[in-house]
């Protein structure tokens, strides 16, 4: 199984540069376009931050430009939603982020959570969004209905994706804040389970780590990457759209490997906050039990 992993492209209301400079639709397009060599793609799996603002025409912009790319290579295409994704405006689009699913998840919250199964391996797609914060919470009912579906074993396994990452490098003073905040309960839901691999996004860098026993991958972002070079307290955020391969069943499994566009204007500073700006942030858009 090699599944294609997007995240993270950002798509404004129209095809013109955002309030960062950054033209996101040029960036997804230059991605792709970097991949068409690419064969043997099982699988396209977008975790979340689809559109910028939560415009129906980004939702459609997306799912246009990355079905273009998908259809030819015969590998559906599964989507999250992400901290700046809008539940209703996704559904209209994209509907539970599967074309054809197996099971959807019905709440009253219209959370967007759904299963596939594709060549033996389901795919579960999780909803971490909390409309109106940067950070992210699987809620209870999705973690209970998660526990139905992994109570019958698939046939080769199951992959878990949603945006918020259960887990943070330390570099970076925003990600314990802004990630996924209850990675323990996600932890408790999954134990014992055929979860092979966890696939999240929203840090913009990429990353690997464990949740218990179970791999978790971090992709880039496709609309830019966050530079962990700088000194701890501040945040730079630099062009280059980057995307990975996850490939599952082989000796090595899991094995991943990240692309980076070739942008001549890559590494440009796309934004840059000192640490006063940094705290500010955090302290708007953080969860008030963390300060």
């Amino acid at each position: 199984m090699r599944i294609l992993h997007l995240s993270d492209t950002h798509i404004e209301r129209t095809d013109a540069p955002g309030k960062s400079g950054v033209n996101a639709t040029d960036s997804l397009r230059l991605m792709l376009a970097e991949l068409r060599h690419l064969r043997d793609v099982d699988a396209v799996v977008v975790t979340g931050d689809i559109a910028d603002d939560g415009a129906v025409e980004a939702y459609a912009a997306v799912r246009r430009l990355v079905g273009e790319f998908a259809r030819p290579l015969g590998a559906p295409v599964f989507f999250t939603t992400g901290n700046h994704d809008e539940r209703e405006a996704f559904g209209k689009v994209l509907g539970s982020g599967h074309d054809r699913p197996d099971t959807v998840l019905q709440t009253e919250a219209s959370e967007r959570a759904a299963v596939s199964t594709v060549d033996g391996y389901r795919f579960v797609t999780l909803d971490s969004l909390v409309p109106g914060k940067v950070y992210g919470r699987i809620s209870a009912a999705q973690l209970d209905w998660l526990r139905g579906v992994l109570s019958t074993p698939a046939e080769r396994g199951t992959v878990l994706a949603f945006h918020h990452p259960p887990l943070s490098l330390g570099l970076s003073v925003s990600q314990p804040v802004f990630g996924l905040l209850n990675p323990e309960e996600l932890a408790s839901a999954i134990e014992g389970s055929d979860v092979r691999v966890l696939l999240t996004g929203h840090f913009h860098c990429q990353l690997f780590g464990m949740l218990g026993s179970v791999p978790v991958w971090v992709t880039p972002g496709v609309v830019n990457r966050i530079d962990l070079t700088t000194p701890y307290g501040t945040e730079r955020a630099v062009r280059g759209a980057s995307a990975s391969l996850v490939e599952l069943g082989g000796p090595a499994s899991p094995m991943f490997h990240t692309f980076h566009a070739r942008d001549p204007r890559a590494h440009e500073t796309v934004y840059q906050l000192d640490e006063e700006q940094t705290r500010k942030v955090l302290e708007k858009h953080g969860p008030a039990a963390l300060g």
